[in-house]
C-alpha cells in the first residue's frame, strides 16, 4: 500500500467505553429490544424503566455503552450476583451487544474487558455471564475471553409479586 492510498481508505470510528448518562436510555432501549429480538423475544423495557435502574434511587443495575461518532453501538448489563455459600460478591454480565455493522472488530471484547474492571473496583470476585444452549458462536466468545464453561443444574422458579 503506498502513502497515497493509505490516505484515502476510510478511518474506523473512535469507539468508547463509558457509563451510560441518562440522555443515552433511548438509544439504549432500542439496543435492548433490538438484542431481545436477536433471541426471539419481546422487550418490555422504556427509558423511563432504565432511568429508574440505573439513575434511581435505588439503582439495580450498572452499564456501560460503546460510543462511536456520538452514536451508541453497544452495552453491557451487569447485576450483582452473591454466592452465600462461599461469602463471594460477584457480577452477571446480563447483556452484551453490539449493533450490526460493528461486530467482529473488538468491540464486545471491550466491553468485556470494561465489566471485568467495573466488577473487580465494585469489589467482586468473579464475573459470570451465559449464553443459550444452542448459541456456540457465544460460547467460543466467552471460551476465547477466558471464561470457564459450568454447566446448569436444576430449575429456576419464578413468582410475580407486584
Amino acid at each position: 500500500m503506498t502513502e497515497d492510498t493509505a490516505a484515502t481508505l476510510p478511518r474506523p470510528p473512535v469507539v468508547t467505553i463509558r457509563a451510560p448518562r441518562p440522555a443515552d436510555l433511548p438509544q439504549l432501549a432500542v439496543m435492548i429490544a433490538a438484542l431481545a429480538a436477536h433471541h426471539g423475544d419481546a422487550a418490555e423495557t422504556t427509558p423511563e424503566r432504565l432511568e429508574r435502574d440505573l439513575f434511581g434511587p435505588h439503582p439495580w443495575i450498572s452499564a456501560l455503552v460503546a460510543e462511536a461518532d456520538e452514536d451508541l453501538i453497544g452495552y453491557a448489563i451487569m447485576v450483582p450476583m452473591y454466592r452465600a455459600e462461599q461469602g463471594k460478591r460477584g457480577m452477571d454480565l446480563h447483556h452484551l451487544f453490539v449493533a450490526d455493522g460493528h461486530r467482529g472488530s473488538g468491540i464486545g471484547q471491550h466491553l468485556v474487558d470494561c465489566a471485568r474492571s467495573h466488577a473487580l473496583n465494585a469489589g467482586c470476585d468473579f464475573l459470570s455471564v451465559s449464553a443459550a444452549t444452542g448459541n456456540f458462536a457465544a460460547h467460543r466468545f466467552y471460551e476465547h475471553m477466558d471464561f470457564t464453561p459450568r454447566p446448569v443444574t436444576g430449575m429456576r422458579f419464578l413468582q410475580a409479586i407486584a
